[in-house]
């Protein structure tokens, strides 16, 4: 039986693939998370991957609190960086097949059509540029390597946009929402199903890959659906990037272009409020 290492099993792809392994028990499935797969320690990297011995890696780990970030770039880097290094070179060593996820912050959100994967990288945030740099190190250090990046990642799980704003929607009668940053969010739950896949299928192509589902809009966009879909009486209102000042500068615009991973992997890609729509309802009856 083939192993799946799934490392931030604790995270929001964690959580949603260990949620689909009743359908995939060809797989014997291993997650880790911090306490048992710490990614700022090289060291017990190496040991815990000897010790697992998985056939196939999907890294979730990451450092992602993108503002603290630009306070602590060793850290991120660590994590983001150095960490996916040793994994890469362990994995090539081992003959493990890696799935690394990345993000859209590798662009500098000055395009105005979608991103094909080799669109030119130029992160604007300290976040960005470790998850770049972890993207290089995937590829250097295994070249058979699959990365996907994601964008405005979303579920049940953790803390994410969808939930801070049903919970300020539950507080507030007003809420002031970013209009000016255009992309695409994706359930989790979603992502998980396509990582699954890609390794189910056999079907094995090495290199980058964008996945969000199917939308164009801006975080304003987004918040007035959850609004719509909850039926909220918050008035919820957009406004600039200027008058929401963060440590961490956003790209104005990161839309992926997905055709790649469709094409290969025979993929259909939901249009975002389905999977919202499934989201909120499980929001909503755990909270019940």
């Amino acid at each position: 039986m083939k192993k799946i290492l799934v490392t931030g099993s604790n995270g929001q792809l964690g959580s949603e693939i260990k949620k689909l392994t009743e359908y995939y028990s060809q797989f014997d499935f291993v997650f880790a998370d911090r306490s048992d797969f710490s990614l700022d320690d090289g060291k017990a990297i190496v040991t815990f991957l000897n010790k697992v011995n998985p056939d196939f890696c999907i890294n979730c780990g990451a450092y992602t609190a993108v503002d603290r970030a630009e306070s602590e770039p060793e850290l991120a880097d660590c994590i983001n960086h150095i960490a996916v290094s040793i994994i890469a070179k362990w994995t090539a060593e081992n003959n493990c097949r890696l799935i690394h996820i990345s993000t859209d912050y590798v662009f500098d959100g000055n395009s105005s059509l979608p991103l094909l994967e080799d669109a030119e990288n130029i992160p604007v945030n300290v976040y960005g540029e470790t998850k770049l740099l972890g993207e290089k190190a995937s590829i250097e250090n295994n070249t058979q390597s699959i990365i996907i990046r994601t964008s405005w990642v979303y579920s049940e799980f953790g803390n994410n946009f969808v939930k801070t704003i049903l919970r300020l929607m539950s507080e507030r009668d007003v809420i002031n929402v970013v209009n000016d940053q255009i992309g695409s969010p994706t359930y989790a739950a979603d992502l998980a199903e396509v990582v699954l896949k890609i390794i189910d299928t056999e079907n094995w192509v090495p290199g980058i890959y964008h996945y969000s589902n199917e939308a164009e809009i801006s975080w304003f966009d987004f918040a007035v659906a959850i609004k719509e879909l909850t039926n909220s009486d918050c008035d919820v209102r957009g406004i600039a990037t200027s008058e929401y000042p963060t440590l961490a500068k956003r790209p104005a615009y990161s839309l992926l272009n997905k055709n790649k991973i469709r094409n290969i992997y025979k993929i259909e890609i939901p249009n975002y409020k389905q999977s919202l729509i499934k989201c909120l309802n499980k929001l909503i009856d755990t909270s019940r």
